[in-house]
């Protein structure tokens, strides 16, 4: 029972797909996954500085057709760019100052020689048209794709998901993380009596003659598979939240038959925000406002514009993942996709490997929502609740450079990590001004595990190199090895990486206090074999 509810979390829970970049059966990743997941020569030498998507999408073929214009910053000479596009979907022609560029196709990556000289500094662009019938989504968001659905009126409900497999599933692109677009206009045209909602802010409506055409700007960096159309026969309320940064516009796209039920469900939405902007500091896109978008799949975390699919429940689907009753205090996907706004949207991770760092901090925020209005004990109880979820399978670190991620248990056993590492600090006021910290020292960049190991390691006065190469980089579980007799205790740390030194909090004759356990076996006097382990920390325990 237990092996067939970690497999339904694992189905259920994974915000990414899987099949980007796994191994073969020889354990060797093939050359399209480096062409994907490495900064090549042909992406390195051009800064992205703005995208244009105009795309006109047909439900009724499933068919989509339009063009990206690409504007870039010349970083050092080069004449060939990679731009990437997944099949099925056809480049037709890049153009660059009126002139058509030759294109060279590797797969899904597409290497288009330019024609004029590129300058150091120059701010250069490129158009590139495609069109074709993208790849369905058959479990999104999952798999990712189009989701091309209908509503119970027999209308079309449509959304894009992509994370993991990349944007370039759906749309022409740079489709790496390491480089975010600084700004971006998504056009999207579609039948008239349909909605269209992005990212960003709608600047304007173009009524054509049987279809219209939504203009949605987002003026922050923004990674690619945070970009989202969503179509459907939506209806829109909103509200104005008195953040930390002034007022936000928080506004909610929903199916007109869910109307009431969206109105009821979505008060989860300010207490969001209030929560995570007290712990993580202020939402990092006012100029961009926030949505709740309904879509026919559970949901993501699209940038400005989150998506949600959870059949207007609390917990997880009507069910609670830690199984301890907190997880139905609050609604999963409002929760943990909005969390995603500041690990994942404004911290964002270089490489698809350093996934713990979105998923991780993102599972740990449900923790610190149930914290902040139920208290610590009630924090605790889930995030604890949790580990059974975790099944140490494979380190939370993927393979770097081949679009790999690492163990789906980046989850719950990063959460865990987490609230380990809480405790090693013990000052919650200090924790809390790290986790702000995070948000602000990396404010709309791209970064990698190292460098948020190291901004821990600095500003919680602790050197975790230890620590994070035991969680994060391999699956074992640090196992207290202990013995009391004759009125000692004798203890050490096993099952441990080299110069694993993490002090542990524990009960012993009734009284609490910290041991400092190294692999060497060390001692102390006891009074009574009364020894508990302070259960906030995530260890094993082993008496001999």
């Amino acid at each position: 029972m237990k092996s067939i509810v970690c497999a339904l979390f694992t189905l259920f829970i994974i915000s990414s797909g899987q099949s980007q970049g796994l191994l073969t059966k020889k354990n060797k990743f093939t050359h399209q996954d480096t062409l994907r997941g490495s900064i090549t020569p042909e992406r390195e030498w051009w800064d992205l500085t703005y995208y244009h998507l105009d795309i006109e999408v047909k439900p009724e073929e499933k068919f989509i057709s339009g063009k990206n214009t690409i504007q870039y910053k010349v970083l050092k000479p080069h004449q060939v760019m990679q731009i990437d596009l997944q099949t099925p979907l056809q480049i037709t022609k890049i153009l660059q100052d009126g002139k058509e560029l030759q294109v060279k196709h590797d797969g899904n990556a597409h290497f288009v020689t330019l024609i004029n000289p590129q300058h150091i500094g120059a701010i250069n662009n490129l158009t590139v048209f495609y069109e074709g019938q993208p790849k369905e989504a058959k479990r999104a968001p999952w798999d990712g794709g189009f989701s091309w659905k209908k509503d119970k009126n027999g209308k079309h409900f449509i959304a894009t998901s992509c994370q993991g497999l990349g944007a370039s599933v759906w749309w022409p692109n740079k489709d790496h993380m390491y480089d975010e677009v600084d700004s971006m206009l998504i056009s999207v045209t579609n039948p008239k009596g349909l909605t269209n909602v992005s990212n960003g802010r709608l600047q304007k409506l173009v009524e054509n003659e049987n279809t219209v055409t939504s203009h949605w700007f987002v003026s922050n960096p923004i990674n690619n598979y945070g970009v989202n159309v969503n179509i459907g026969d939506y209806t829109n309320f909103s509200e104005v939240y008195k953040g930390e940064n002034g007022d936000l516009d928080m506004n909610y796209y929903v199916l007109k038959d869910n109307l009431k039920k969206a109105k009821e469900q979505f008060k989860d939405a300010p207490k969001m925000m209030e929560a995570f902007e007290y712990w993580f500091g202020p939402y990092p896109f006012y100029e961009d406002s926030f949505k709740l978008v309904e879509v026919p799949y559970l949901g993501m975390e699209h940038q400005s514009s989150v998506t949600y699919g959870n059949q207007y429940k609390d917990g997880y689907l009507g069910r609670d993942l830690s199984g301890t009753g907190w997880g139905l205090k609050f609604d999963f996907i409002i929760i943990h996709e909005a969390g995603h706004e500041w690990f994942a949207n404004n911290i964002t991770i270089k490489d698809i490997a350093d996934m713990w760092i979105h998923e991780g901090f993102t599972s740990y925020s449900e923790n610190l929502f149930l914290d902040y209005y139920y208290g610590k004990e009630a924090a605790s109880d889930y995030v604890i609740g949790t580990r059974k979820n975790i099944q140490n399978d494979r380190p939370l670190i993927g393979t770097y450079d081949v679009n790999n991620e690492g163990s789906s248990d980046m989850y719950y056993k990063g959460a865990n990590i987490l609230h380990t590492l809480r405790q090693l600090i013990e000052d919650d006021e200090k924790w809390r001004q790290i986790l702000r910290g995070l948000n602000s020292e990396f404010y709309h960049q791209t970064v990698t595990t190292k460098q948020i190991e190291n901004y821990l390691s600095e500003h919680s006065g602790i050197d975790l190199t230890a620590f994070f190469n035991q969680y994060l980089r391999t699956t074992k579980i640090p196992t207290l090895e202990y013995s009391i007799k004759n009125g000692k205790l004798k203890y050490r740390w096993i099952n441990a990486v080299e110069n694993f030194k993490m002090p542990i909090q524990v009960d012993i004759d009734g009284k609490s206090e910290w041991l400092f356990p190294k692999a060497e076996w060390q001692s102390k006097k006891v009074t009574s074999e009364d020894f508990i382990i302070d259960r906030d920390f995530y260890v094993n325990v082993k008496k001999i």
